[in-house]
């Protein structure tokens, strides 16, 4: 009786410290949200799974800007976006449904990020949706989904088709709507983000000037994807560990600009 008592603590006390650094990474990643300005005042939502066999996840509070998110005041939510514990602050369920869908359906997605951005608006207006017109762009060639917008995501009957529409892909964009990433961790989401919505800044700068535009060759963008991705074996030299230092590099400008993100 005593062993099996120890075991069940000890796997409390490990779930509590996953717990608690989940929590901190994703409220750095609000707060780099903020520092990068692509935030929607209080609108828009970054949620994380909760290490653990319960189907909850972590969420901002309605009604705070990102700048104002910390650890502590990450609220946890389940699958529907009720929280599960006593919290001060008001949770926005309809939020949720975008990110509840992927959660269920994708095990990999442990992290969801949502923005509306005017360059990842402005692209999700375009028929044409993200071009490869930049390296950076083709991070993303072959490996983004599209959703077509049916209003405010208020319908729960609209999770199937996003979950369909995503597919397998880490990326999406909301026509007519927004940006969406999706990472095994919040630190891999956001540094899509990062790119995506750059790759739309890039995409619409390039479309102002009005000259004609330049599109390597499928075969050039694909292997471009794959070496992004560390999924080329072909080229001679190898960098996997560029998100990595890319991460711990934005979360040394967290700890200097918004050191109250742990909190």
């Amino acid at each position: 009786m005593t062993e099996v008592t120890l075991r069940t603590d000890h796997t409390a006390q490990t779930t509590s410290d996953e717990e608690h650094r989940l929590r901190r990474e994703l409220a750095a990643v609000y707060r780099l949200v903020a520092h990068f300005r692509m935030t929607d005042l209080i609108f828009t939502h970054i949620s994380a799974r909760v290490p653990g066999p319960g189907h909850h996840f972590l969420i901002n509070p309605y009604g705070l800007l990102f700048e104002e998110i910390t650890a502590s005041n990450l609220v946890k939510v389940d699958l529907s976006g009720r929280p599960v514990e006593d919290t001060p602050h008001p949770v926005n369920p309809a939020g949720f449904v975008i990110h509840s869908a992927i959660h269920a359906a994708r095990p990999d997605a442990h992290c969801v990020l949502h923005t509306h951005t005017k360059a990842g608006c402005a692209v999700a207006a375009q028929e044409d949706g993200l071009l490869s017109l930049n390296q950076i762009s083709m991070e993303f060639y072959g490996r983004v989904g599209y959703h077509d917008y049916e209003g405010v995501a208020l319908n729960l009957a609209e999770q199937r088709r996003l979950v369909t529409d995503l597919a397998d892909h880490p990326a999406m964009i909301l026509r007519n709507h927004g940006l969406l990433t999706v990472g095994e961790t919040p630190g891999e989401a956001f540094l899509r983000m990062y790119y995506l919505d750059k790759a739309c800044e890039i995409q619409t700068t390039a479309m102002a000037g009005g000259a004609k535009l330049i599109t390597p060759h499928p075969d050039i963008c694909e292997l471009t994807a794959r070496q992004l991705a560390g999924e080329d074996d072909s080229s001679d030299l190898q960098d996997d560990k560029a998100y990595d230092l890319a991460w711990a590099a934005l979360l040394r400008m967290v700890e200097r600009i918004a050191p109250d993100y742990k909190d």
